[in-house]
């Protein structure tokens, strides 16, 4: 498609206009039996408008890429501007000239040979089977290699573009001796070569036996460690509180509680579009990423800002611009949300207490509130000695639970866009038999 055209267009119809360009191109390729299932292909090219008439935003998109996807582009964000209300606080950024340098394409690793991606499939799943004759079936095998190409162009000379490579690796192992039990994990990373899939593979089916002859724990209140996947899933639910949307639309627990302590001294709660799986120099709307410290030794300091809402609040925007996927609006949204790792590991050296591995249900939780009530499967640690336990509900306050928080790991782990260190925390608040 000719940019130029197409922005020629547009500042001829709109006040302001925005031009984004997606390129995305995913295979997923999936083994069973020690053997290739399966290799799925995506391949979508397209561009997105949004425009800006008389304090009206309209959003148009196509997957056509001649020049006749123009005048239709066009003329979809004319007819859509009668249904629209005005809204003083639409625009798009202004023009950066300077955008950080992240590494997160790997030419190479996309160039590697396809039976050579095949080949350390089968062979995390030969270490899955492999490892313990408990182990009966393994399910979602799968690497997924995706690349993402994106260009942003907007009325007021913001021009920004870069490209990126994703990895994914999954497992699920299921075992039976009595009982049976399963485990899912996952991996991912910008560069193959940092794909160990044995290791992974290893993992997942030492971690799945560990659960074999789970038992009910008794109702009481311990003391114990989240690890980093039931402690990102935590701060998912926290998560959304930091965002300016939330706090326009009164949907935030931490409304009117700017510069007082929140949680307990030792934790630092950062967002940074430069970590975790949606790592990119920019933003949605070509905001450059950025790190920015939300909460500091227990204070919170900032909420997350996208340009529509740092207008609303005069602000200037934190590069908290998502945008899933061409189809979708840009949002508000947390883009590499974590917690500070410690400086130690924690893990081995609880001899009474539980440590929580897992949680269900975390959709659930109250995100206003912050109250939930959750499944939970872990351990019980008592004198030294570990026991698997499951069919317990784990419940609280997420603040309450971040206020208690004694000591934290540094075994940081990105799990997506949310992601936390082991926590030690007293006080948890367990219902069993």
């Amino acid at each position: 498609m000719d940019y130029e055209k197409l922005k020629d267009s547009a500042s001829k119809v709109f006040d302001s206009y925005e031009i984004f360009f997606l390129k995305e191109k995913i295979k997923k390729y999936e083994t069973r039996d020690a053997e290739l299932y399966g290799v799925e292909i995506k391949d979508e090219e397209g561009i997105a408008l949004r425009g800006v008439k008389d304090k009206r935003l309209v959003f148009s998109y196509t997957y056509d890429r001649d020049d006749s996807a123009i005048e239709a582009l066009i003329e979809n964000g004319i007819a859509l501007l009668p249904y629209v209300e005005t809204d003083e606080s639409a625009g798009f950024p202004e023009k950066y000239e300077n955008y950080p340098s992240i590494s997160v394409y790997d030419n190479e690793g996309l160039k590697a040979d396809e039976m050579h991606k095949v080949a350390i499939l089968i062979e995390m799943e030969k270490a899955i089977i492999n490892f313990d004759k408990r182990i009966v079936v393994t399910r979602n095998c799968e690497l997924q290699e995706a690349e993402i190409q994106v260009k942003i162009i907007n009325s007021n000379g913001l021009t920004a573009e870069g490209r990126k490579t994703l990895y994914m690796l999954s497992a699920m192992a299921v075992a039976k001796d009595g009982d049976e039990v399963s485990w899912y994990d996952w991996l991912w990373s910008n560069r193959f070569n940092e794909i160990d899939a044995k290791t992974f593979g290893i993992n997942t089916a030492q971690k799945t036996v560990s659960f074999l002859s789970s038992e009910q724990i008794e109702t009481g209140v311990y003391d114990g460690i989240l690890t980093p996947q039931a402690s990102s899933d935590m701060l998912g639910i926290l998560s959304g509180s930091f965002l300016s949307e939330n706090l326009y639309k009164d949907k935030t627990m931490l409304k009117d509680r700017k510069g007082t302590k929140c949680f307990s001294e030792i934790i630092n709660i950062k967002d940074s579009g430069m970590y975790g799986t949606d790592s990119f120099p920019f933003d949605g709307e070509g905001v450059p990423s950025c790190e920015n410290i939300v909460v500091k030794n227990g204070y919170f300091n900032t909420f997350l800002y996208d340009s529509y809402y740092g207008r609303k609040y005069n602000v200037t925007s934190t590069g908290n611009c998502e945008r899933g996927g061409l189809k979708e609006l840009p949002r508000c949204a947390a883009r590499g949300f974590f917690i500070d790792k410690g400086a130690r590991d924690i893990t081995d050296e609880l001899t009474n207490g539980v440590i929580i591995e897992e949680l269900m249900g975390t959709h659930t939780a109250n995100p206003v509130t912050g109250d939930f009530s959750l499944g939970a499967i872990g351990y019980l640690c008592k004198n030294g000695s570990k026991r698997p336990f499951k069919g317990v509900i784990f419940s609280g306050n997420i603040l309450e639970l971040l206020n208690n928080v004694k000591e934290i790991g540094n075994d940081l782990r990105f799990y997506g866009t949310c992601s936390s260190p082991s926590l030690y925390i007293e006080g948890l608040k367990i219902s069993g038999k």
